[in-house]
């Protein structure tokens, strides 16, 4: 259809991600995108259609061309669903430009589809991937929608809004005779070669006269002789719309080649025609034309790109680009070492010196550690972040390659001081925007976008200058009649003017995209389980829950489509308290506890590019320690939990092998295990994870040197320690030789614990392990010479490492079955021991217990909490008052010797109270989840003999209630100066008394504020009540009736973290539980002088205005900001506004409570600017300002 006049360079097509010569196939699976911030749509390349999509935007953009199609109902052009029903009349060409025209207006996708489109056209695939030139495209389609339309009332439709003609004139100068000649125009051609600009070439076409003379006369028609002639050339009839061609490209005859005029070739955005017009009497503005559409071209004659400059007539965009000042350009040289603090400064300043202007990121920075004397790592890291994160971040000043290889500074960011353009084109450029009517007016003024396929950026006015001249420059321009005006109702309603079944067809569409974009959510939503480092400890080689495993992990759900720093983003909104870098880890759980295998990098990757699987678990943390211990990390390390035996010694006549688990790191030598024993040295035997019978292995001496790991170990293997300081007793034979088994150790030994006298303390009894423990304990009674009645009235019990007795042994179990092994130690001790239907329990009462403090108890395992609590009440002497009910019977209590006193004073010094409920001891030693079911049997919540429960005073709530203290915050304002807590309320503070949230230095008075928490009361609500509900309860507390708050809308509620406001709980009607507030929440009630309704984006700040002239500032103002896009120059904006000061002179900086110090935000250079990825604008919320409700934000100007 189109001449082959050049390929696309898919290298110079920064949105271009097709292969040459193949057509990529669109993901069928995942629905199309939404709009981004710009809300205008893009066109999504089939390949080579660039130059297609720049000219259907511009025609997109021309208001009147769309509106004039728009009005062609199916009744003149028919309907696309009968387009293969051949007695039906359907132009199918004005149909699909409806159709897509529709779709970039009203439909919610971040980019449309022109497949349709080129199919009416008649295109091949081979088409679509060829790309064809822009000019020449523009005139077939015309004259395409002219054949389409004949019939129609649209019949005159290009005739009528692109339409001109120019008058050619021979004027005789003998007889003064006219001779004329009129052609018609759809647009015009001008010349670039040795032209300075568009006014130029203009007065070279239209003014200037061609004269005949000499050699060259012309023949008069008049006088029928040659004569002397003057001909020239002259616009008769403008069109409304005026379309103007470049002839960038030409023809060297002397290299026989083409090439492309890269000079500098200017175009004003108003221009007046009328000099190269008919002399006529109309007035000026009849002749004045705005600039809306530049079409520009980026490479060379042999290939490109296409993408358009458009100006938004009718506002229907969002465009939000906003300049930050920049500070002063300077040589390297001359940096001050102020100005080194800033990277900014110097890595522009390193760019600017580089003659490519180009330079690898590592290149980068080894020249700043060369120029600087300091790495960024040491230097800017902890501030800024890595360093191609920063450049992300600075895209308005950087370019990054589309690999993030490699960096270059934007052109008008340079450092030069002189231009890249002549002086007086520069002299041109300087007053280019001036000429257009309110573009100093930023938010009323022009509106121009750079549309560039699927992207859409907003472009200030001043950009245009860039096109001037270079690879990427104009190539075809398009004006407008600056009388032509919109009516008001056209001004940001996309719906004007559009047929009602194209709204009805773009209202279904969107209803259906956002139910797919619904269930491909479902399908791509995975879960995640956050473990957050501030709530675990590194303990025993592995990494363990502080309080319990609910509390330290978090459950989220995400899309797994979108990237790690998505994840990231997400996360520190999650967390609202997280301060300092935030580094996310794969974890795994392991029998030592969890461990940290990969650090995720890459926040530009998708989860499913980084392999995070379903159900995974990231630990949250800053990436070196933990609690103040620095953490090991990867598979080379990982924990194993081993079994480990030796030989204790107790005298010289008594040895027992002991057992005990040890965790050592994979990549550790296997001789570590003598350091772990305090054992000099000797044998190692191993033994593998699960093997049979008794049979040991030895290590040679060089194997102890290999790791753990390369010998074979695992987790669950055992390993027998020969300690060679033993001597005759160790595992030796008599001829010195090593044993390869410990069958020889065929005894268990028995202490008398019964509290009375025999001739031997201890006795060693022969047994195998299918030995009957009643056996043994008889013939230790026996051998011990006790009495006899202990026969019917003892039990033996096993003694661990640190002497603690443990839960009795059955006697009808062997010693296979007991889990006891060869030489263990065992007490004989009064009483009997449980049967299989009864439980030993230890207990004691409080959460802060001692080992060995414990209290012992026999019950059934069919008994109930509550009846199990009694008993455990009854045991410690309390007061019959506080026990409700009957008692169950204790079968037989065993108080270890010495202890009871103890308990008996712990018991004292408890406060007293009428009520107490039950708590597991977890692995820690501390009181874990508590037994909340006191109907439920001991046996049913899985309580199993040798479990130690805690007393706790206090009433348990039922599942599903909360109990929350409430506490009073009334920071000082300006409505109510000297106004403290305690002038309007009178509480007693109560537990914790009065805590004191600090507000920054520099007050006024140069004193600390404080503002005290004063303790309300207690409430208790459950965990599906919505947090209005939690604040109507608070009104009815006794200290905070008496103050007269309208409406629970009226009082703002914080969680409290570390004794001062936390977490702003924003929505009333959000339920308690969806906050995740934990087992133990407090929160603290601010009072509002009217109802708040803060939006998800909302955030709330407190500004304090320093004063002028003073190391002092104001009391602090609350201001709402809409934190959507939460960038600096956004805060600035509103910042500015609410103090009445000067955007351009306002300097913020945020208060850091924990150290006392004020963070710069002022010296920031953000704003909206062009770029590659979305969702990579800077954003306050996270590092290193991490910006959250209830900040203080200092102000100056």
């Amino acid at each position: 259809m189109f001449g082959d006049l050049f390929e696309e360079d898919y290298s110079s097509a920064s949105n271009n991600q097709y292969g040459k010569g193949k057509k990529l196939k669109a993901k069928t699976l995942e629905p199309p995108a939404p709009r981004e911030f710009t809300n205008l749509s893009g066109i999504r390349n089939q390949g080579g259609t660039c130059y297609l999509n720049s000219l259907l935007q511009t025609l997109h953009f021309t208001p009147e061309f769309r509106e004039a199609l728009f009005s062609l109902g199916p009744e003149e052009l028919g309907s696309l669903e009968e387009k293969d029903n051949p007695d039906a009349k359907v132009r199918i060409i004005p149909l699909q430009l409806q159709r897509l025209f529709a779709q970039l207006l009203l439909l919610d996708q971040e980019a449309a589809s022109t497949s349709d489109l080129t199919d009416s056209f008649g295109w091949t695939s081979n088409e679509e991937m060829r790309q064809h030139d822009v000019q020449e495209l523009n005139r077939i389609l015309f004259s395409a929608l002219e054949t389409s339309l004949v019939g129609t009332s649209g019949h005159d439709l290009i005739n009528r809004l692109y339409h001109g003609t120019i008058v050619n004139q021979i004027v005789c100068k003998e007889c003064k005779n006219v001779s004329e000649k009129q052609e018609d125009f759809l647009d015009l051609t001008v010349a670039v070669k040795n032209v300075s600009g568009l006014e130029d070439a203009l007065w070279n076409m239209y003014v200037e006269e061609e004269v005949f003379d000499c050699d060259n006369l012309y023949h008069c028609g008049t006088c029928d002789r040659l004569v002397k002639a003057a001909k020239s050339a002259k616009l008769r009839k403008l069109p409304p719309f005026l379309t103007i061609s470049l002839l960038r490209f030409n023809f060297d005859f002397v290299k026989c080649e083409r090439y492309k005029e890269t000079s500098c070739y200017t175009f004003p955005l108003r221009i007046n025609l009328k000099p190269f017009c008919e002399q006529s009497e109309l007035d000026d503005l009849e002749y004045m034309y705005d600039l809306f559409s530049v079409i520009i071209h980026k490479g060379g004659c042999y290939g490109g790109h296409y993408h358009v400059y458009i100006k938004d007539v009718d506002h229907l965009g969002n465009w939000q680009f906003q300049e930050e000042n920049r500070k002063p350009d300077v040589n390297l040289k001359d940096l001050q070492n102020e100005e080194i603090d800033d990277p900014l400064m110097i890595l522009k300043a390193i760019l600017s010196q580089e003659e490519s202007n180009r330079i690898p990121v590592d290149q980068l920075g080894q020249k700043l550690l060369k120029k600087v004397g300091i790495s960024w790592n040491k230097k800017y890291r902890k501030q800024y972040g890595p360093l191609r994160k920063f450049l992300q971040l600075h895209s308005q000043v950087f370019r990054l390659s589309s690999d993030e290889s490699t960096v270059c500074l934007l052109k008008n960011c340079s450092l030069q001081a002189e231009s890249d353009f002549p002086k007086k084109d520069h002299q041109l450029s300087k007053t280019l925007t001036s000429e257009s009517p309110g573009s100093n007016d930023r938010t009323s003024g022009p509106h121009w976008f750079d549309i560039n396929d699927s992207k859409v950026q907003p472009i200030e006015e001043k950009d245009i200058e860039q096109q001037f001249q270079g690879k990427e420059s104009a190539y075809m321009l398009f004006y407008r009649k600056s009388q032509l005006q919109r009516p008001p109702e056209a001004q940001a309603n996309p719906r004007y003017r559009v047929p009602c079944h194209l709204l009805n067809e773009m209202d279904a569409a969107n209803i259906e995209l956002q139910t797919k974009r619904a269930e491909c959510d479902s399908t791509n939503n995975f879960e995640l389980h956050l473990h957050l480092g501030p709530h675990y400890r590194f303990f025993n080689g592995a990494l363990h829950p502080v309080v319990s495993q609910t509390e330290s992990v978090w459950d989220l759900t995400f899309d797994k489509r979108k990237t790690l720093g998505d994840l990231r983003q997400s996360i520190f909104q999650l967390l609202e308290f997280w301060e300092g870098d935030m580094v996310l880890s794969i974890a795994k759980f392991v029998p030592a506890g969890l461990h940290i295998y990969q650090t995720l990098d890459g926040d530009d990757l998708t989860l499913c590019e980084i392999e995070v699987a379903d159900e995974g678990d990231i630990f949250v943390w800053n990436g070196v320690e933990v609690g103040g211990i620095q953490i090991p990390t990867g598979s080379d390390c990982e924990p194993l939990l081993l079994n480990v035996l030796h030989l204790a010694t107790g005298s010289e006549q008594c040895q027992q092998l002991v057992e005990s688990p040890h965790v050592f790191p994979a990549n550790a030598e296997v001789g570590t295990v003598f350091a772990a024993l305090a054992i000099p040295g000797g044998v190692a035997f191993t033994k593998s994870a699960g093997s049979a019978g008794e049979s040991w292995t030895a290590i040679p001496q060089e194997g102890l040197k290999k790791t753990f790991r390369e010998q074979g170990l695992g987790n669950g293997s055992s390993i027998l320690v020969q300690d060679s300081r033993n001597g005759n007793n160790s595992l030796l034979t008599k001829q010195g030789k090593w044993i390869t088994s410990v069958n020889e150790v065929d005894w268990v030994q028995v202490n008398n614990l019964c509290q009375l006298e025999s001739e031997e303390e201890q006795v060693k009894i022969s047994a195998t392990v299918n030995t009957v423990v009643f056996d043994i304990r008889i013939k230790a009674i026996k051998e011990l010479k006790l009495m006899e009645e202990l026969a019917e009235n003892s039990c033996l019990r096993p003694i661990d490492r640190n002497g603690k007795l443990l839960c009795p042994v059955p006697d009808s179990y062997t010693l296979k079955e007991a889990e006891l092994k060869m030489g263990s130690s065992l007490g004989l001790c009064p009483g009997r021991a449980p049967t299989s239907s009864q439980l030993f329990l230890f207990f004691a009462v409080g959460s802060d217990i001692q080992p060995g403090t414990e209290m012992e108890i026999i019950v059934e395992e069919t008994i109930t909490v509550r009846d199990c609590l009694k008993i455990m009440l009854e045991k410690f002497g309390l007061p019959a008052s506080v026990l409700l009910g009957s008692f169950s019977k204790v079968l037989f209590p065993f108080p270890q010797r010495g202890r009871a006193c103890k308990n008996r004073n712990l018991l004292r010094d408890c406060p007293p109270g009428d009520t107490w409920h039950l708590r597991k001891m977890d692995w820690c030693f501390e009181a874990g989840e508590p037994l909340c079911e006191e109907d439920a049997t001991l046996e049913e919540l899985a309580i199993h003999s040798g479990d130690t429960l805690l007393l706790t005073e206090g009433k348990l709530l039922p599942p599903g209630l909360l109990k929350v203290p409430v506490w009073w915050y009334q920071p000082q304002s300006p409505e109510g100066q000297g106004k403290s807590h305690q002038d309007q309320m009178n509480c007693t503070p109560s537990q914790g008394g009065v805590w004191r949230a600090t507000f920054p230095p520099g007050a006024p008075g140069d004193v600390h504020i404080e503002v005290p928490l004063c303790h309300l009361g207690d409430v208790e609500i459950s965990e599906d009540a919505t947090l209005v509900e939690l604040k109507a309860q608070a009104m009815t507390l006794p200290s905070l009736s008496e103050l007269s708050i309208p409406s629970p809308a009226c009082l703002r509620a914080w969680t409290v973290d570390s004794r001062r406001p936390g977490r702003l709980l924003r929505r009333n009607q959000q339920q308690l539980r969806e906050y995740k507030l934990g087992r133990r929440p407090e929160i603290c009630l601010e009072p509002l002088q009217k109802e708040e309704h803060l939006g998800p984006q909302d955030m709330l700040l407190r500004t304090r205005l320093r004063l002028p002239g003073r190391r002092a500032y104001a009391l602090p103002v609350d201001m709402v900001w809409d934190a959507t896009r939460a960038t600096a120059s956004s805060l600035r904006q509103r910042v500015a506004a609410v103090c009445a000061l000067p955007v351009d002179k306002t300097e913020l900086a945020k208060f850091l409570p924990n150290t006392s110090e004020w963070l710069p935000l002022s010296s920031w250079n953000q704003q909206i600017t062009k770029r590659k990825k979305k969702k990579k604008q800077d954003n306050l919320r996270g590092p290193p300002y991490y910006l959250k409700d209830g900040d203080v934000i200092g102000v100056q100007s």
